[in-house]
């Protein structure tokens, strides 16, 4: 039986389809990631899985339970990271881990906690007082803190300086060593690649493409050399130099349609360097993430266009 199951899943909001008949499976010691621009119907999804929005058609399971019908029998089983609020203002860390501890029948040792998200000398802060970093490794250990078998992190690194990023990856790969199912949503693409057995890329609420990071990346490629440059270069030398088309995939992202030949490459670096154009970077034959993401649904993966606020964040809801 997989852990999390959702068949056919419709969500409407009036006359307004976010998320338009999907069906995935997650399983234990899995890493499923949703990526979507915003309006994609990740977040909807997401509420709709752990049981705090009804769908509007279709069958979810996260532990053989209905989250709608048996949340109650579920809540204990799950833990929930939310991007933003789930805490008093005035509250301590200290105080919000005691709290959250008394919930639980086994949960974990709150010294272990502070250590493993790094709370150390935050303890006796007041919430509103922390930074957004302190704010989401909270988040993160109060979601761990029951010992969950399924775990929905939402955005877990936003926010975050560079070693509490690294802090928050081992979590998850612990998370996974301990056969705990993941259900994450980022709009980081390096995170999703590195973290992630599976991706699901949700746009205008269905899914557009399902795979392991790299069978996504590989589909997406072709015959062709990416090259980041400055925007509204002038191609046509550069098309006639190498004897195929050269495009602007999206302002200072090149495709060139040749195969990604050693001597193809050369010829290309060549060109660039007696024109005196600064390269960013070169890519042969595969596709990054971005890319693939970028080809399926049109929009660039950033903190202006991804990021669903919904009302589960606006308002810090927590069970």
């Amino acid at each position: 039986m997989p852990t999390i199951e959702v068949n056919d899943l419709y969500i409407a909001y009036g006359e307004k389809i976010a998320v338009a008949g999907i069906s995935f499976k997650a399983d234990f010691g899995e890493v499923l990631t949703l990526l979507g621009p915003n309006g994609a119907g990740k977040t909807s999804t997401v509420e709709a899985i752990e049981g705090y929005r009804k769908p509007s058609r279709g069958e979810i399971r996260v532990l053989g339970l209905n989250p709608h019908k048996e949340l109650s029998k579920l809540a204990p089983s799950i833990g929930v990271m939310l991007q933003n609020g789930g805490v008093y203002p005035r509250m301590t860390p200290l105080q919000a881990l005691r709290l959250f501890h008394g919930y639980y029948k086994k949960p974990l040792d709150i010294d272990y906690l502070i250590e493993l998200t790094n709370l150390k000398g935050t303890l006796k802060t007041p919430y509103r007082r922390l930074s957004g970093g302190e704010k989401q490794r909270l988040s993160l250990a109060l979601a761990i803190i029951g010992r969950p078998k399924v775990v929905f992190l939402d955005e877990p690194t936003a926010g975050i300086d560079p070693e509490g990023r690294l802090a928050v990856r081992e979590v998850i790969r612990s998370l996974k060593s301990q056969g705990v199912c993941v259900l994450l949503t980022t709009h980081d693409l390096e995170e999703a690649e590195r973290l992630s057995d599976r991706i699901i890329i949700l746009d205008n609420g269905k899914i557009v493409a399902e795979g392991t990071p790299e069978q996504l990346m590989t589909a997406s490629s072709g015959d062709f050399i990416r090259f980041s440059a400055p925007s509204n270069l002038d191609l046509s030398e550069l098309a006639a130099e190498l004897n195929t088309a050269v495009t602007e995939e999206r302002a200072g992202e090149y495709v060139v349609s040749t195969k990604a030949t050693p001597e193809g490459v050369a010829k290309l670096t060549s060109f660039l360097a007696s024109k005196n154009i600064a390269v960013g970077d070169i890519r042969a034959a595969k596709s990054s993430l971005e890319d693939v993401f970028f080809a399926l649904t049109g929009k660039k993966m950033d903190s202006e266009v991804v990021g669903e606020q919904s009302d589960r964040h606006r308002r810090g809801r927590r069970r």
